[in-house]
Parts: C-alpha cells; structure tokens; sequence
C-alpha cells in the first residue's frame, strides 16, 4: 500500500480540493426539512478565512486553541483552520464540568477558546479567574454583551487585514512532525493526559484508514460522536483525503430523524448505539407478540443461517435466499429503512462490541465492523475489512502498522500513527513509548496466523478472584448488556471470593415490563426498588451466566442509580469509571459479600454455602 507523505493537514486538504473542488463536503441539518451544506472548494476559502483570523489574534506557531462544542460544521472549520497555520487544537468535551474544562484549558496553555453556546460560556465565565491564560472566548452560536467574548462573524472580521503572503508563509511553515492536535484522554483511571498528535500521525492515519474501508469519493457519512474524542476527529480526517460528505447529527436524542434526512452510506459508532437499537428493536416486536413475534423471531433465524455461510465465505443455497428475501421484506427492510436505507457497513470502536449484536446486525443486513484504536495512537490501528471480517475480533492490522504481542500478553504498537508523546508529562511518556518505537496499550490480547487480534481484557481492570482466577470483566459486562432491561453493568470481585456486580437499568423497557405485569409506581426510582423488578434482574442475569465458567458467573447483582457524567461515575465517551463507582457504593458492595468474604486463600473462587441465591431463579 502506498501512502502520500503529505506535509500538514492543510496540504491534504488542497490535495482533495484539486479533485474534488465542487463536491459536497459538510452538512448541517437544522431540521429534517432544511440543511445547508458547503463544497470543498467552499471549505478550504473559509478555512484559510479562519488561518488569517487566528493570526490577527496574534497566535503563533505552536500556541494552543481549545474547542468546547458539540460536534459541528464550525468544529471542523475551526479545527483544519487553526491547524493550517501551525497552531495546535485542544478538544473539550460539551458535556464537560467546569472543573473538567478548567484542567484542560489550563494544562494545555490554550490563549482562546471556542464555545458552542452561551451555556459554554457560562462554564468558561464560572472558572475565568482560574484561566488566566485564555484572552479571548469565541462563539459558535449567537454574540455575548462581553469583551471577553467575540461572535464568530467578528471573529472572521479580524482576519481581513491580514495578507495573503503572511497567511501562505504560516501555512509553509508547517511540517510533519509538528503539533496538530492535544487530544485529552478520558480519564477512566486518573488525570487526564493530552496525546501529543503531529500532522504526519493525522495524515498518515487517515490514509491507512481510507485503504481499509470501501468509501468512495461522494460517498455520505453521519457523524453523532463528539469530535474532542479522537475516534470523531480520524473519521473527519479521513473524509477529508477521501473526499466524502460528512453530514452533522444535531444530536443523539434527533438521530432517528437525522438518519433519513442524511441517509448515510456509512457511519461510526460506540457499541452503546447498537446495543440501544438492539434494545428496542427487541421490545418492539415482543411487544407486538402473537403472529408478528413468530415471524420475527422466524426472520432472526434466517438471518442467522445467512449470516453464517458469509462468515464461512460459503454460497447461500437458492432456498435459503428465498426465505431471506421473504425476511428481509417483512423484517429487515424496517431497521435497514431506519438507518436510511442505504448504508453499506458501519464501524463499531471505543469499546468492545459484544459478538451477538454484530451477529444481528449482520443477519438484518447491516455489517458493523469492529476495530479498535487509542487516543495515544491516533484512534487506530485495527479494523475488520468489508471482504474480510469476524465477530468478537478488532481485524487485522492498518496498513503500515505493525502490531505484537509483548511478554506479559500485552498488545503493542509501532508505526506513523503512534504519538509525540503526553504534553508535559515525560515520565508517563516513557511508560508508554518504550524501547524500539513501541507504544503500550494496555490491552490484553491474542494474534493469529492472519493478523486478526482479539482483545480479553484490560491490564489494568483485570479481576484476579481469590482462587487466583483471571477474569476480564469488560467481556461480562458486555453480555450482561444486551439485555433490553440492563442498561449499564460494573462487575465486582477482586480478591474476593465470587463476582458480584452493579447494574442499572434501561427505563423504557423496564417501565413497559411494569405496566405489562401490573406493577405500580409513581417514580422510577421506587420502580428500580421494587422486588419484583430485581427478580427480572436477577433472572436475565441467570440466563447470561450460562455463558461463562463457574468463576465468571455473577453471583449476586444490586440496582443502582444510572451512572452519568454529571454524578462522574462515566468518561465523555460513557465508559464507567470503575474506580468511582466502587467507591460511590462500597457499602452496596459490601453486602453483597455478607461474611466480609475479602479472602486471600487460593481455591476460594467458589460461592461459599448459602450465598448463591440472588440468580438462581428461573428465567
């Protein structure tokens, strides 16, 4: 595979728009009757428009700009603009506290900020004394009565005194290995820590990106994920030196909607999203019940058989395509039509998707393609091929990637896509980069003869029981998920003597499975404390513990409260945050283990007598 050693973003842009002038690059969608959409060409004039603003600022080569905002056209102008003149781009998470945004802004020695809205701003206004640095806050959306604050439009004003011989000279000054972006990780096990990304990371990447999936220039995408997380900010890239459309979701809540209006050849996505349509998919027909469930339940089945002579790479027998037809027609065509009828396959990432639901998916007709990146490697470097794909894998490698396994059954990383570095932080960077240019992960995992990796835990959230058994609780979690009742999961047992788990509940499904069985309520929160309600629990439960060895079963499970960035139980990217979590609810904790049953003695994996009860009911 070859690739084009591109010297800045900026160049690849310029590379898209020679070919692509008047194609249609970016799409907003302000109601499912009105967008407004700009070519290429259109793109690259405003970009250069957003170089010569910043250079009116007075930001130099490697000075930092922070983007607090949902994702959006301005996000990205806003982003290749800044990175076009040599100045480096700090996403913030919309969702963000102050505290949150405060640490980012102030680490990273961002001078500007850009905010979405007034709510934005209000954050930014609540920690201003704390962010001595910042000179000016610039609005997306609307003006603010401030000196502190400038619109957009006044923003881009500033920019017309500026030449266009001093805006070529910034932009030739820009090379490779120089910063483009700080991308902040999450934070699941402490601090956050800024991925020092250069503009051969974000060129290279994309580039190894676009030579694994079958997108064509025209081609459209939807993008819902937030684009400081760096998942959202490659699949941008990448559409760039692919030269497809990328259509803004105005949020997670309109998506159905967004959807048909954007009608996407494809899309990327967190398991969360799958898992949720699954969800309902699933309700919905055993809602219906009688004759509409049997030919449901029926079509599922089909579409497993067809599913698995694919997998297999096996010809569909003429009977088989026939009852498929017949499936897809009563079935499939309504979820395919939800997604807006013509999308070709759709990448899962962020976090393991269980094997079941990409199983489904791919039976109804809709290939997800599981792959896998980090921050600290431009947020890729494995994905499932639209010819070549497995459930329950992250595919093989990107090309001009290498990837192995090291002495402890970590995954590591060399290549083009591997970081600087932390921003300021050397000696975390010299536990992650180490010895021949290669990059830690964390990850556990396993290669075989083709190159495919399968991922079986993290180094870190592993669980050793007290009978010494290893036990990676993000595989259960994930099972445990895919019941329509269970909305999160947070398994419990290290150095203990059997899993116990947290687990919080889906309110659509579990208030429809109330009113179906004659449980009243008048809250939620007294519904999730009803007995009957943790016998459904514990039953669904049950059932998935069949899937794994004595040791993996969750013995015993408690209901608790949802766990959301406001109460910082979940990253940005709804990852829970174990150690949080354990801590908000020790004492919940704790009673599920009655003997104080902390144990250090090998062989002690067992449920002790008479503690195995809370999910032996029946299903």
């Amino acid at each position: 595979m070859s690739f084009i050693d591109f010297q800045s973003v900026h160049h690849m842009l310029r590379a898209t728009v020679e070919r692509y002038p008047d194609l249609e690059a970016y799409r907003t969608i302000h109601t499912p009757k009105r967008t407004s959409s700009v070519t290429w060409r259109e793109f690259l004039a405003e970009v250069r428009r957003v170089g010569k603003s910043l250079i009116a600022l007075g930001l130099g080569h490697g000075d930092k700009v922070s983007i607090l905002s949902y994702s959006c056209y301005h996000w990205v102008l806003t982003d290749v603009g800044a990175e076009s003149v040599g100045t480096v781009t700090v996403g913030i998470y919309h969702t963000d506290l102050p505290k949150a945004c405060r640490h980012i802004i102030d680490h990273s020695d961002s001078s500007i900020v850009f905010a979405q809205n007034a709510d934005q701003v209000a954050k930014l206004v609540e920690v201003r004394d704390r962010i001595p640095k910042v000179r000016k806050v610039v609005l997306f959306e609307g003006s603010h009565a401030s000196d502190w604050v400038l619109s957009y439009d006044e923003f881009l004003k500033l920019g017309e005194a500026v030449s266009e011989e001093a805006l070529e000279a910034r932009i030739a000054a820009v090379g490779p290995q120089d910063l483009a972006a700080i991308v902040y990780t999450s934070g699941t096990t402490g601090i956050p820590k800024g991925a020092m990304l250069t503009h051969d990371n974000i060129t290279f990447t994309c580039q190894s990106v676009q030579q694994c999936a079958d997108a064509a220039a025209g081609d459209v995408e939807l993008l819902f994920l937030p684009l400081a997380h760096v998942f959202a900010r490659t699949t941008v890239y990448t559409a760039i030196v692919a030269a497809t459309t990328t259509v803004f979701a105005r949020s997670l809540d309109s998506l159905p909607e967004d959807f048909k209006v954007a009608r996407p050849h494809w899309f990327t996505s967190v398991p969360r999203v799958y898992e949720k349509v699954l969800a309902k998919v699933l309700a919905g027909a055993e809602a219906k019940g009688g004759l509409a469930l049997q030919i449901f339940r029926w079509a599922v089945r089909v579409g497993n058989e067809v599913s698995d002579c694919q997998l297999a790479k096996k010809p569909i027998p003429a009977g088989l395509k026939l009852r498929y037809a017949i499936a897809t027609k009563l079935v499939f065509s309504k979820l395919q039509a939800a997604f807006g009828g013509r999308v070709r396959w759709c990448i899962s990432g962020a976090a393991p998707l269980n094997p079941s639901i990409g199983k489904f998916f791919h039976g109804s007709g809709i290939l997800i393609l599981e792959g896998i990146g980090m921050t600290e490697n431009t947020s890729f470097t494995n994905v499932n091929r639209p010819d070549n794909y497995r459930f329950g894998w992250v595919g093989p490698p990107g090309p001009g990637i290498e990837q192995r396994i090291g002495e402890d059954g970590e995954v590591q990383y060399r290549g083009r896509n591997v970081m600087k570095g932390y921003y300021k932080m050397p000696d975390e960077t010299k536990e992650t980069l180490i010895e021949g240019g290669w990059q830690r992960t964390g990850d556990l995992g396993e290669i075989d003869a083709e190159g495919f990796l399968k991922i079986t835990g993290r180094q870190k959230d592993l669980i050793v029981t007290a009978g010494g058994k290893n036990v990676a609780p993000s595989a259960i979690e994930g099972v445990i998920t895919t019941s329509k009742y269970i909305l999160q999961v947070c398994v419990i047992g290290d150095r203990r003597p059997y899993l116990t788990a947290l687990v919080t509940l889906d309110q659509e499904n579990v208030k429809a499975y109330a009113a179906a069985n004659g449980i009243a309520f008048s809250s939620f929160a007294e519904l999730q404390r009803d007995s009957r309600i943790k016998a459904l629990i514990d039953a669904e439960v049950a059932t998935f513990n069949k899937e794994f060895a004595s040791f993996e079963q969750v013995k015993k499970v408690e209901i608790v409260d949802e766990f959301t960035i406001a109460n910082d139980l979940v990253t940005p990217t709804l990852k829970p945050k174990r150690t949080p979590i354990q801590a908000r609810y020790a004492a919940v904790i704790e009673a599920m283990y009655p003997d104080n049953a902390r144990v250090s003695a090998v062989g002690a994996d067992h449920v002790p007598a008479g503690q195995d009860t809370a999910c032996a009911r029946p299903n």
